[in-house]
């Protein structure tokens, strides 16, 4: 019994992966149940009752998510080209779609997103791709001896949802400061829960590996380090827009049994890939747990 529920599960799964890796192709039913190896009479409902939305919502969710991280992190793409890839024959179509889940248009994100109506928007989405998500074990976990690093850090304290402006922030100073993602190694620190009791108390920081001078660009730039030492880290791949799962489970789980003890710094993660120069599915991260 758990054999086949574990066949079904990586069926599905590998519906979700050839969703991410072409959503600028033809996603029908036809050829999402032959990906799943499932008839086609059938796929629709057994996708709508594992994941809590149809295919269809789920492709133009995914498509739409793609979009709003172009136009809020890069200017690469203009809204037309923005509008191609999601599936849209004309911008004009693009644009009412994009305000009618949004409450803004495309441009109008792009310059200054409401992040409120966006995090509302993907929920779904987010709750559709938890379903499947990996169970952790203790064979996941490897025990490192990490080094010291040198960090710039943008600190965001406050309520989760404004999270995306500071983001927006850091990678505009990172581009100007010239640390870009592939030679200067991304992380996050926790210093709160994900969801702490008052928004306000929540509170990370955004790291740009450097041994560089800081030159601040008007940005509330602090120079600080991640202390080397032993670290337990557990490395994600897939989804890694939430990382609690992973971090709970060093703590909640793999901690006590261990017979290891915490350090005095904050649980934290380095991104080693990221949406959308990767799909979904394909992005890594490790969490570390800094240990004595």
């Amino acid at each position: 019994m758990k054999a086949a529920l574990q066949n079904y599960q990586d069926r599905m799964r590998r519906v979700l992966d050839h969703i991410d890796r072409h959503l600028d192709s033809d996603l029908d039913l036809e050829t999402l149940s032959s990906v799943a190896a499932f008839s086609k009479f059938h796929f629709h409902r057994q996708f709508t009752a594992t994941f809590g939305l149809s295919v269809h919502r789920y492709v133009q969710l995914a498509r739409m998510k793609r979009a709003s991280y172009l136009l809020a992190y890069s200017n690469a793409l203009g809204v037309t080209d923005i509008a191609m890839d999601a599936g849209y024959d004309a911008p004009d179509a693009f644009a009412r779609a994009f305000r009618q889940r949004f409450g803004q248009s495309p441009s109008s994100f792009r310059n200054s997103p409401d992040w409120e109506p966006w995090l509302v928007a993907f929920g779904p989405l987010d709750n559709a791709r938890s379903k499947l998500m990996k169970t952790f074990t203790t064979d996941d976990v490897t025990i490192r001896d990490v080094p010291s690093t040198k960090v710039a850090i943008m600190e965001h304290r406050g309520d989760p949802a404004t999270l995306g402006d500071t983001i927006r922030r850091f990678i505009a100073w990172r581009k100007k400061a010239g640390l870009h993602p592939r030679t200067s190694p991304t992380f996050n620190v926790w210093r709160s829960e994900r969801r702490p009791s008052s928004p306000a108390a929540y509170s990370t920081d955004l790291c740009v590996g450097t041994d560089q001078p800081i030159e601040a660009n008007g940005e509330e730039i602090k120079a600080g380090e991640i202390p080397g030492g032993r670290c337990a880290v557990l490395r994600v791949v897939g989804y890694t827009d939430n990382l609690e799962p992973a971090a709970l489970y060093l703590y909640r789980d793999w901690l006590p049994a261990s017979g290891e003890e915490a350090r005095d710094f904050p649980i934290y993660c380095q991104r080693l890939s990221f949406f959308p120069e990767v799909p979904e599915h394909e992005m890594v991260a490790d969490v570390f747990l800094p240990l004595k």
